[in-house]
């Protein structure tokens, strides 16, 4: 839960990936409460107090887990906001002058969107979005120890430096110092 806080107020794309890793998690125990609270959350090192705390937390995130329908797939509402959002700034910085890398970064990264759509059969999703994706399943690889393809890996390059360039933009506007 601390760490949720913190990615969000620091990087937005790190926190977004941690919440869709936390939704992963609580799939792996069916959605139940107790089984994470005795498999999970009980081996970390924290003091009875904050193993409380993350359950309270994993409770809520359960309870709307099964509330909007995403216990076998699909993302919580509040981490679809943080795309929309994304996706909305992103729309903004194009149309302005004012971010020529950024812009010059989007059209370097747009093949492998285009790409990556098509293998998914995903022409409806968003572009930033499908990039989350692309992060997510390259990170499920790394921790599973599979191999990455060079192509692969040139793509998740590039597609990274755009979401953390989005990212540093995003928490600039949440700051009030973007000026678009």
């Amino acid at each position: 839960m601390y760490i949720s806080q913190e990615l969000r107020k620091k990087n937005i794309a790190e926190y977004l990936l941690y919440m869709w890793q936390v939704e992963d998690i609580i799939r792996a125990y069916d959605c139940s409460l107790s089984r994470l609270r005795r498999e999970y959350i009980s081996q970390f090192d924290y003091t009875d107090e904050q193993k409380e705390e993350m359950t309270d937390w994993m409770g809520d995130l359960v309870r709307m887990m099964n509330q909007e329908g995403c216990r076998e797939k699909g993302h919580l509402q509040i981490n679809r906001i943080v795309i929309q959002q994304l996706s909305e700034l992103n729309a903004e910085l194009l149309e302005s002058t004012k971010f020529p890398f950024y812009t010059s970064e989007y059209y370097k990264v747009l093949p492998f969107i285009v790409e990556l759509r098509q293998k998914k059969g995903e022409d409806d999703v968003p572009e930033i979005e499908t990039c989350f994706n692309a992060l997510y399943g390259t990170m499920m690889l790394r921790l599973q120890k599979k191999e990455i393809s060079t192509d692969t890996q040139l793509a998740i390059k590039e597609i990274t430096t755009f979401i953390g360039m989005l990212s540093d933009y995003y928490q600039q506007d949440k700051q009030g110092k973007l000026e678009l």
